[in-house]
């Protein structure tokens, strides 16, 4: 049995059905309330940064995706505890969403606790594979509102380029990693094919929508304001901090996507054709 944490979100919703697909007994973990008929099992309303609602969301697991969402990407419970009660209940496979900047960015603080994670899955004593994406695609849902309602995106930084990454192309190698053997004691980095600034985004989403939308530059306190809505505040300082000159390193594509998927890494403008229904 695989356990998928965050299995309602971009990435979770495409790796179980990955997973399911391939024959795999698949129970998803989500604040949220369990989608219908989906053919999965999910377990609901259990805090997974304690050590006693990890227990519980692995209990008769064999693997475990996990994926830090929100406020546990600042909050919670040891690192070393979490990933060690996942072990003692009996999770013989780890698959980490970790983050490049956990490698490219040692000393950000933004990104302290993933770096404390990915130390505890690789002392684990299981096999562990630890993938670390770039920025999302599916980070211009914060776009939603503005794009729906003004036909306008509003973002810092608007002419510095990074390769976003197509969560489904995470949940790709996610499966991967969980399903084959092969991948144990490896990292991967996961970029798109080529980098995209956020005013080059705006202009995928005016061709997709077939109507025009603006593209508005915000300053950092303007962005750090609107980011600090629905991420802990130092999380999205982290972030501007990064996204405001990525380092050589980050701006790199990556060949893992490739070398996984046998297929090149998606884009940004196939991300959006996927998605377009939520921004009209």
């Amino acid at each position: 049995m695989i356990v998928v944490t965050g299995a309602t979100g971009n990435i979770g919703r495409t790796l179980t059905q990955l997973l399911t697909s391939a024959g795999a007994e698949v129970v998803g973990i989500s604040h949220e309330a369990a989608p219908a008929d989906t053919g999965i099992t999910y377990r609901t309303g259990l805090d997974t940064s304690t050590v006693e609602g990890m227990r519980e969301a692995v209990a008769g697991a064999d693997a475990l995706f996990l994926m830090l969402g929100g406020a546990q990407n600042a909050f919670g419970g040891d690192p070393a505890e979490l990933v060690g009660a996942a072990v003692e209940a009996g999770v013989k496979r780890i698959v980490l969403n970790s983050s490049q900047a956990s490698a490219t960015r040692p000393q950000a603080a933004s990104h302290a606790r993933l770096r404390a994670f990915e130390e505890a899955v690789r002392a684990s004593g299981v096999e562990w594979t630890i993938l670390r994406p770039s920025g999302f695609a599916s980070n211009a849902f914060a776009w939603l509102e503005s794009v729906r309602t003004q036909r306008t995106v509003y973002a810092p930084y608007g002419d510095v380029a990074w390769p976003v990454v197509d969560p489904a192309d995470i949940a790709g190698m996610a499966a991967v990693a969980l399903l084959e053997d092969g991948h144990v004691g490896r990292v991967y980095t996961v970029t798109g094919p080529v980098a995209v600034t956020p005013r080059e985004q705006a202009a995928v989403l005016s061709a997709a929508l077939g109507e025009d939308v603006a593209f508005v530059e915000l300053s950092r306190e303007q962005a750090l304001e609107a980011m600090s809505a629905y991420m802990p505040a130092e999380i999205a300082a982290g972030t501007l901090d990064i996204t405001k000159e990525p380092l050589p390193e980050e701006s790199r594509i990556s060949p893992d996507v490739a070398a996984l998927l046998g297929r090149p890494a998606g884009d940004f403008a196939g991300w959006v054709a996927r998605s377009v229904e939520a921004f009209r």
